[in-house]
């Protein structure tokens, strides 16, 4: 089934061709009919399953109802955990509605209000926000959520472990009981499920999820090193393949400030995105990304969730996750959709137990890469940092044992 044959106005079926979507997902498929329904829909889907879309596609459609689109109101109130995502989702209605008169707006917190409440005053259909924000403005007297139709709840399991189950229990208060829930969570456990049955009422359950979380279309590999050596490895795979965009992901900001200035010591250009910096840079940082203006993207788990980056070819773990779960978000950064893609892990000896949680999370072994003795003086040799004493780091080399195993 395509999209042009969906029961949805022409009005999106024609911007979604503009967009070239013609197939629905999977989850797509199986979500869509049953939000156009009007039920209550819980879904779990694993990053790059297109479920934005999933959700998007019929909320419009529900609001393009001609008697309503003249009421200034919040009809639709979509809330999800983290900046980057609000503004990504925004991005999503705004461009899927673009032949229709809704208006939508993302709301969050680290930019100033001023703009926010000035679209808030006018007319907004379609609420994409997070919770602290929100609740800013709802207690200002700006936003009134007491129209709502829709209420839609993306990266439920992250939100839960960002604390905002409270926020989430709070804005029923403020919602009408007759509405439509919507819930999506890329990790299902028994607090996401008894959260979810707070919230949907006789829902439709989807389950995207096959026995290993990890998109099919993504290669893994992990590479044994020193942690003091991992800066060289990373130097060396950036420069071989000098024309693919990478982004490497790091324990702290700290760290990513650390590696940017070690790439920058070799002339590779590399930006650093992380909680550190204020709001408004982060979104130019991750727009240059998207757009191909820079290639390589240092980073913490900041950007691990949901947010969709097109034509990623690497993924680069130079610091092995703690939560393994956090390894299937940060390699859902790559082979997204139909696209293929590469994730590989810088492991230092300390981290082995991690990659070992990892492959029991997983269920599957992450491929070993073998690297010889004489391959890997041969990184160390070939960098072109001039601050090192290269012949006391090889004495130091020739003298440990590198065979972890």
């Amino acid at each position: 089934m395509k999209f042009k044959d969906y029961p949805i106005s022409s009005l999106i079926k024609g911007q979604l061709e503009k967009l070239g979507f013609t197939r629905p997902t999977d989850i797509q498929h199986r979500a869509i009919k049953h939000i156009l329904d009007g039920e209550d829909v819980m879904a779990v889907a694993q990053t790059g399953t297109g479920k934005t879309a999933a959700f998007v596609i019929p909320v419009i459609h529900h609001l393009l109802n001609p008697k309503d689109l003249k009421k200034k109101q919040i009809r639709c109130l979509v809330m999800v955990p983290t900046r980057e995502l609000a503004k990504q989702i925004s991005e999503v209605f705004i461009e899927i509605g673009a032949a229709t008169k809704l208006k939508t707006l993302g709301l969050f917190g680290g930019v100033e209000q001023e703009n926010q409440i000035h679209q808030l005053e006018h007319k907004v259909d379609i609420l994409v926000t997070t919770p602290g924000r929100m609740f800013d403005l709802v207690s200002q007297g700006f936003i009134d959520l007491s129209k709502v139709e829709i209420l839609v709840l993306d990266e439920a399991d992250l939100m839960l472990d960002l604390g905002f189950t409270k926020d989430i229990t709070d804005v029923l208060r403020l919602l009408p009981k007759k509405r439509q829930t919507l819930f999506f969570t890329a990790t299902i456990s028994k607090k996401i499920k008894s959260l979810a049955y707070d919230v949907v009422r006789d829902a439709i359950r989807i389950q995207i999820s096959p026995k290993n979380p990890v998109a099919k279309n993504v290669t893994h590999a992990v590479a044994f090193i020193e942690m003091d050596d991992k800066r060289f490895f990373l130097e060396n795979i950036l420069t071989e393949f000098e024309t693919q965009k990478f982004i490497v992901f790091v324990r702290t900001k700290v760290r990513a400030e650390r590696v940017v200035a070690a790439m920058l010591r070799v002339e590779i250009v590399t930006e650093a995105l992380h909680g550190g910096i204020e709001q408004d840079k982060r979104f130019d940082i991750l727009e240059r990304f998207r757009k191909g203006e820079s290639r390589v993207l240092i980073t913490t788990d900041v950007a691990c969730r949901g947010i969709d980056i097109p034509d990623m070819d690497y993924v680069i773990n130079y610091d092995i996750p703690e939560n393994p779960e956090n390894y299937v978000h940060r390699c859902g950064r790559t082979g997204r959709g139909e696209a293929n893609g590469q994730a590989l892990s810088f492991c230092s000896p300390e981290e082995k137990i991690l990659i070992e949680a990892i492959e029991v999370y997983t269920g599957e072994e992450i491929l070993h890469y073998d690297i010889t003795s004489a391959e890997y003086k041969d990184i160390l040799i070939d960098t072109t940092d001039p601050t090192y004493n290269w012949k006391k780091l090889m004495d130091e080399f020739d003298n440990e044992n590198t065979d972890w195993d």
